[in-house]
């Protein structure tokens, strides 16, 4: 399966607008913003776990980094509840489910095979004091890619113009890019070479970013 697989081209998915599509697990659905590969895939994607669905135990070859929306994610290793920036880097198990429920951001098969990196971090509390508005906190950094987050004000803009493509979440609030509206749930990937420009709207903005990563997409190695 192939969606939103050209990374030359501006990618644009109102999640909210897409239907959910079961995933092999009873309780846990999905839907899909971009994909190269069939149930072993490079993807990013927003998954909901109904309460009390699980997910059987997995390894991930590949890799694993999500966002916990809303609800609170469970694994042997804790409770991760929303606002919560995880990773699981290749080689590393679990078997998640979710007691209350829970919606997370998630992109698979997208590390380096040698990071051996985990951890999980608060991302409100990364953030920095704010400037003109907007409040930034770094994630995640290495040679590949670079993470963050941001959160704005009413009216505050967001500038980027990383090299390596820009890929951005709209967690909370909306945000005018490009003369279209983002909203809650909007997912935006841009190309090598075009920079974001983003305005908050009145009720202000959070976003989780990802740049530098395109020029390394490819297909899973099965």
């Amino acid at each position: 399966m192939e969606l939103n697989a050209d990374f030359s081209e501006r990618a644009l998915v109102h999640s909210d607008q897409i239907d959910w599509q079961p995933s092999p697990m009873k309780g846990v659905d999905r839907r899909m913003l971009d994909r190269i590969g069939g149930e072993v895939a490079r993807a990013t994607s927003i998954v909901r776990y109904a309460p009390g669905s699980h997910f059987s135990a997995h390894t991930h070859t590949g890799g694993e980094e999500f966002i916990v929306l809303d609800g609170v994610f469970q694994d042997e290793h804790g409770d991760f509840p929303a606002g919560t920036y995880v990773r699981n880097p290749p080689t590393s198990s679990h078997t998640p489910g979710s007691e209350p429920g829970c919606t997370i951001f998630v992109k698979l098969w997208q590390f380096d095979l040698d990071d051996r990196t985990q951890f999980r971090k608060d991302m409100e509390a990364q953030l920095a004091e704010p400037k003109d508005g907007v409040a930034s906190g770094l994630l995640h950094e290495d040679e590949r890619e670079r993470v963050t987050y941001h959160r704005l004000d009413p009216g505050a803009v967001l500038s980027v113009a990383d090299s390596g493509g820009i890929e951005a979440l709209v967690i909370d609030g909306a945000l005018a890019a490009d003369g279209e509206r983002l909203h809650k749930g909007s997912w935006l990937r841009l190309p090598e070479g075009v920079a974001l420009t983003a305005t908050a709207s009145e009720d202000g903005a959070k976003v989780w970013m990802k740049t530098g990563h395109l020029p390394y997409a490819r297909p899973p190695k099965v």
